[in-house]
Parts: C-alpha cells; sequence; structure tokens
C-alpha cells in the first residue's frame, strides 16, 4: 500500500466543535505521525498542525471530515515522499 506523508493544517474558530476534532483525530491516531496545538487567545481560534503518514485516500478523508465540522478550517499539504508498505 503506497502511503504519503502529508501536513493537514487546521484552524478552530468554533470551540464546541472541539470534541468531535478529538474524536476524528483519535479515530486516525495510526497514521497521525505528531501533532501541534497553538492557541491563539487574541483572536479567540486555536491553530493545529497535523503530521500523517497514511495513503492518499485516507488523508483526503480525515481533511474532509475535519473540514466539515461547524466552524473548522482544514487545508492539507502533500510531501513528494512516497513509500510502499
Amino acid at each position: 500500500m503506497e502511503t504519503r506523508v502529508a501536513i493537514i493544517g487546521i484552524i478552530v474558530e468554533d470551540k464546541n466543535s472541539v470534541g468531535a476534532l478529538n474524536e476524528l483525530l483519535h479515530e486516525y491516531g495510526e497514521y497521525i505521525i505528531g501533532r501541534m496545538g497553538l492557541p491563539y487567545r487574541k483572536k479567540n481560534i486555536n491553530i493545529i498542525s497535523i503530521a500523517v503518514d497514511a495513503p492518499q485516500d485516507v488523508i483526503a478523508a480525515l481533511s474532509g471530515k475535519v473540514g466539515n465540522l461547524p466552524g473548522v478550517s482544514a487545508k492539507t499539504a502533500y510531501s513528494n515522499v512516497i513509500s510502499n508498505e
């Protein structure tokens, strides 16, 4: 199975979506390399960066589900590193 390394950038504007976001990240936990979250109190938002190594369809599914949460935006940047696992 081919996997890719990618970064999913997430902006959380609606704190009511944090629980659902954490559930999604837990569901896809086997693919997550690391996570960094930054609360930006001045703007009342949270900025989260998720590094993943997964098949491209799994990355797209996670990013899409995250981006469909109310008050949450997600964008994905893919590396050119592809491996067979």
